[in-house]
């Protein structure tokens, strides 16, 4: 910094920092001061009404039903997708046998790699909509065509996948069917950061815990995933935050972006709704000051009860 630079790396940071607090911080205070109005979105006209519109969303009903649909996404989606992802890892990297202790992947593992990655290069929307054809309530719905080859489902009533509203296990049945395209989509992705992660553990380890006699299951629990916890937290903050959004898969996919009979609404949707249709932005964005505020604090609490010593090799 004697040098002049300080003056030379401020240079470089002006502008991106200046463009960060336009286009980010400012657009955030700007949703934070209309959610104290009551803003309707198409007028000048912003009466200040405290923090009525957060006092509100205790009492709206249909506010608390979404709330708790993206609780089941933020249970669900990342126990599921990591799950998931560390034994197709696991199997990928060390789960073959071969001459070296066996620590190797199963056969053909680089080609699974590729396939499995293949679905996080997809846009969500594209996604989305190639599973409308799967779940289609129709004959040409790949699910149904299939039943009704298999003479399961009658021709003249099919399943209606994504639209059907009864519970399964006390979960509107909607929401399961959103969460396997979800998973499916992300899975891939979590799969190749897992496979990095268990590429940087030695040899070594892997081979002394199998001379010793550890199975591989052994092996997974007490040697992979505590090398990994680092790497799983990470991935469970990054699939906290696509759990508290959600918003494409429900618009794309479901009656009305929230149906049928709000069974699927999520908080975004019902964000959307509430601006968009009810022309309450300043109702709407409480909602998303509130949203983002739980997402800060829920990351900051998933770093704090992760966060421990560094382990060196």
């Amino acid at each position: 910094m004697r040098h002049g630079v300080a003056r030379f790396v401020t240079g470089f940071l002006a502008l991106p920092v200046a463009l960060y607090l336009f286009y980010v911080v400012w657009p955030f205070l700007q949703a934070a001061g209309y959610s104290l109005t009551d803003w309707g979105g198409f007028s000048n006209t912003q009466n200040f009404v405290g923090l009525d519109n957060y006092v509100r969303l205790f009492q709206d009903e249909l506010v608390r039903m979404a709330f708790w649909h993206n609780v089941f996404f933020l249970v669900m989606l990342p126990l599921v997708t990591i799950t998931l992802a560390l034994f197709l890892a696991f199997l990928l990297n060390v789960g073959g046998r071969g001459n070296r202790a066996g620590i190797r992947g199963v056969f053909g593992s680089s080609v699974y790699k590729v396939i499995y990655f293949f679905p996080i290069t997809l846009s969500l929307v594209v996604i989305a909509v190639m599973w409308q054809q799967v779940y289609r309530a129709d004959d040409q719905g790949l699910i149904n065509g299939v039943l009704m080859k298999l003479g399961l489902v009658d021709r003249e009533n099919p399943v209606a996948f994504v639209i059907d509203p009864e519970p399964f296990l006390g979960v509107p049945a909607v929401l399961w069917w959103l969460l396997l395209i979800a998973v499916w989509s992300g899975v891939g992705f979590y799969m190749v950061l897992f496979s990095a992660a268990m590429q940087s553990i030695p040899k070594d380890i892997y081979e002394a815990a199998l001379l010793d006699g550890a199975s591989r299951v052994h092996t997974f629990f007490r040697v992979t995933l505590p090398l990994l916890r680092d790497t799983v937290s990470v991935a469970w903050i990054y699939l906290g935050f696509i759990a508290l959004d959600m918003y494409a898969l429900v618009y794309v996919m479901t009656p009305s972006q929230g149906g049928p009979n709000h069974t699927s609404e999520i908080f975004a949707s019902v964000i959307s709704f509430t601006a968009f249709q009810r022309g309450q932005y300043g109702y709407a964005c409480a909602m998303a000051v509130a949203l983002a505020i739980f997402t800060i604090l829920l990351a900051a609490a998933q770093l704090r009860i992760t966060r421990r010593e560094r382990i060196e090799f």
